[in-house]
């Protein structure tokens, strides 16, 4: 595999990565805000996914980069 395949296959798992936790954080405001899982909301879940979503969305994509690099030397 050379470097160009290599590297377009890491952004892509890179922005995926990113994606995935956008993309929980959306589904635990959903559940949060309305009727979607029960009347009324249901804070307490809507509010973990919000959080798991925004972790995931920040600090994964930079533990990956991290083990990159250090697969790179």
């Amino acid at each position: 595999m050379n470097d160009d395949e290599l590297w377009k296959q890491r952004f892509q798992l890179f922005m995926a990565v990113r994606i995935a936790g956008l993309m929980i954080l959306a589904a635990g405001m959903a559940i949060a805000l309305t009727d979607l899982v029960r009347p009324g909301g249901w804070k307490m879940l809507g509010g973990i996914l919000v959080v798991v979503g925004a972790i995931d969305a920040v600090f994964a994509p930079k533990l990956l980069k991290r083990r990159w690099k250090q697969l790179d030397q």
